[in-house]
């Protein structure tokens, strides 16, 4: 297992507590160009309102553009573009369009995601999460290439999170052909593919100064992610009671959505990541690893950190990129102008 050695915490300044505002607080964005999936909704939004407060010109592609237009409605220098991350055809389209224009990309949010969903299927055949989370994010990236490297410096942030936890990637059976199917499973894998797409685009594009991170945004309380998750999970975790309720105390200690956009921002913005790439971060730094001796309690969200090492390996990384190839029919073409 070969790891970055670079994974490890510094001394940024910040902290779980820090806000998205607080964290690009003195920075000028104007003239910078930003894409952001899942931009009109719960800590995507929140990312979009500050980067575009802060004078960037921010892309928002949306399968839903009416509920779309509504929660984005009077934020600046916003743009609002159809895209559905399940259906590769639509993923052309967007970056066709924008790659002729012949605008730079500065930051790359992958930020949209789904969870505790049941069975589903893509076109393809492949399943719903690991197609959202992580293969549409590999196409999208790959197709934008051109444009992140006319910017001369950019940064591609995949949204990932603890969750990645919960499985490594089964590079034997990633759409649950040959085994039951657990949908946490397939959540856990996706974000373990973000993590390991991070740390191979780092080393394969920084020679274009374009500098890849994974972030894992906290334990964040008013998002919908978890919408669709029962109940009973919930309190098995012990963060609700027997009605279903939140238990004040958990929620006491849950992050805000401003709080949880705040290291995509820092990923994004940051002087103190300028010679730093593939790196898994949370809490506005960079996340230490963890080698078995982090105690994981769900109904003490300050202990639901760290990265694990098989998310991070950079043997893994490329043996998913080479996978993502072939199951997408995309190759990343690096000499592209």
């Amino acid at each position: 297992m070969r790891l970055n050695k670079l994974q490890q915490p510094i001394n940024s300044g910040f902290n779980a507590q820090s806000t998205a505002q607080e964290v690009i607080r003195g920075i000028d964005l104007s003239g910078k160009t930003a894409i952001i999936t899942g931009g009109y909704a719960g800590i995507g939004l929140e990312t979009t309102k500050i980067l575009a407060l802060a004078g960037a010109t921010v892309i928002v592609p949306a399968r839903s553009l009416e509920k779309a237009k509504t929660n984005l409605s009077g934020i600046p220098n916003v743009e609002l573009q159809e895209l559905d991350l399940m259906n590769p055809e639509s993923i052309e389209n967007f970056t066709e369009k924008f790659v002729a224009s012949e605008r730079k990309l500065d930051f790359l949010i992958n930020n949209a995601g789904i969870m505790w969903v049941p069975l589903q299927r893509d076109g393809r055949g492949y399943e719903s999460q690991l197609v959202t989370n992580y293969l549409s994010q590999f196409h999208l990236t790959a197709k934008l290439f051109p444009a992140l490297k006319r910017a001369d410096s950019a940064r591609v942030i995949m949204v990932s999170s603890y969750g990645h936890q919960m499985s490594p990637f089964n590079f034997e059976d990633p759409n649950f052909e040959n085994r039951e199917y657990q949908t946490l499973a397939g959540y856990g894998q996706s974000k373990t593919a973000c993590n390991l797409f991070s740390v191979a685009l780092d080393e394969k594009a920084k020679q274009y100064n374009i500098r890849s991170y994974s972030v894992h945004p906290g334990s964040v309380y008013g998002t919908d992610l978890g919408r669709e998750e029962p109940i009973g999970l919930f309190i098995q975790m012990g963060t609700h009671d027997e009605s279903g309720k939140i238990k004040p105390e958990v929620r006491a200690k849950l992050k805000t959505i401003p709080q949880g956009a705040a290291t995509t921002v820092w990923c994004a913005t940051t002087r103190h990541l300028e010679n730093i790439g593939g790196v898994y971060c949370e809490n506005c730094n960079i996340a230490e690893i963890d080698n078995g001796q982090i105690e994981h309690r769900y109904d003490e969200p300050s202990t639901i950190k760290g990265v694990q090492p098989y998310s991070i390996d950079q043997e893994s990384a490329e043996r998913l990129w080479k996978l993502s190839e072939e199951m997408t029919g995309i190759q990343l073409q690096f000499d592209v102008k």
